[in-house]
């Protein structure tokens, strides 16, 4: 009897340890559904990747992708709610579960997927690390910045960057740092600095939004890699596959040729198997997401895509006018590649 009961017990702690947080805890597709709409933490105001209008209507590369997820998982793309946050509190709102994914034109580093108890789904965009500065400081490239003093944004990793770059050639420089973006970009329009530093198409959105933008240039040094990507909670794998892979969908549906306009046609009519898998006319791949069989076509034809949502965004079709540069396909000159969907 004295065995068995041991045996029980020993049973009933070997479950409870192995169950951890209990899978309804860290459940967070069942917990979107169940809300009716998804939460994704995005940038106080970034042309380009997250920016709300004078109407309130948001718009950007990050906000896409949001949207994108949103039909993919709900049905449609509009079922989402942004809430904007500052750099040095977005992972503890995302810890904290008031999000269900952070789509803030994050870089993927590893100390905070080892760190802060989070993960990298992808990346949404490659960038790197710039310099802006006025075109009357007669400076043509970042080795000519010795002496300058700089203003950005704290809580990112633009100032181990810049530390790095300046202290490994024997530089003098001054930081200036804001937990706001646009504190930082304040500072720097009324002179307080002479370089303005952050991501590369960063410096084109903010560049965008001065008095003059013509007397300012974005020099051509790239001092970082910056892979910026949305990034979910470790321990929910279900949710990490479905955001990871929708952004490979939008990949994909770009390298095949799948646009939000044929979406329906291509469904209908294609005999290309990877066409019909990723439109969900034939395989299981949804339901291997908890998901079902057009979850890829929604987000496809509601929102576009990759190039369709980089080229309204920050292409030529927005205001920036930034080149897809390595962000292309790696069938057109880019590092842009995602894994097959079968």
């Amino acid at each position: 009897m004295a065995n068995s009961i041991r045996t029980a017990a020993m049973a009933a702690v070997c479950c409870a340890i192995s169950a951890g947080p209990t899978a309804a805890a860290n459940d967070t597709l069942a917990k979107v559904k169940a809300r009716g709409h998804l939460i994704c933490g995005v940038s106080q105001g970034l042309p380009g990747f997250s920016l709300k209008d004078k109407k309130g209507r948001w718009s950007g590369l990050d906000v896409d992708f949001c949207r994108a997820v949103a039909a993919a998982v709900l049905g449609k793309a509009g079922k989402v709610k942004l809430r904007p946050l500052t750099s040095q509190k977005r992972f503890d709102v995302l810890k904290s579960r008031k999000i269900d994914i952070l789509t803030r034109n994050t870089t993927w580093t590893l100390s905070r997927e080892t760190e802060l108890g989070v993960i990298f789904a992808g990346v949404l965009y490659h960038d790197g690390q710039g310099f802006m500065v006025r075109q009357e400081l007669g400076v043509k490239n970042a080795l000519e910045l010795d002496g300058t003093s700089a203003c950005l944004n704290t809580g990112t990793t633009t100032e181990a960057n810049i530390n790095d770059f300046f202290q490994s050639r024997g530089m003098q420089f001054t930081l200036r740092a804001f937990e706001r973006s646009d504190d930082a970009l304040a500072a720097y329009q009324d002179g307080e600095c002479d370089v303005y530093t952050a991501g590369h198409s960063a410096l084109f959105a903010q560049r965008s939004r001065l008095k003059t933008p013509s007397e300012h240039m974005i020099l051509p040094a790239i001092i970082s890699k910056e892979p910026l990507g949305p990034v979910v909670r470790q321990g929910d794998d279900r949710w990490f596959k479905i955001v990871k892979w929708t952004l490979f969908a939008l990949i994909n549906a770009e390298e095949l040729g799948v646009t939000a306009a044929n979406a329906l046609k291509l469904s209908r009519e294609s005999k290309t198997p990877a066409i019909r898998r990723l439109l969900g006319v034939e395989g299981e791949i949804g339901k291997k997401l908890g998901l079902d069989a057009q979850w890829a076509f929604r987000a496809i034809r509601q929102v576009g895509n990759y190039d369709e949502i980089f080229e309204r965004n920050l292409g030529s079709k927005s205001s920036l006018k930034i080149d897809r540069g390595i962000n292309a396909l790696w069938t057109r000159g880019g590092i842009l590649y995602a894994p097959p969907i079968r």
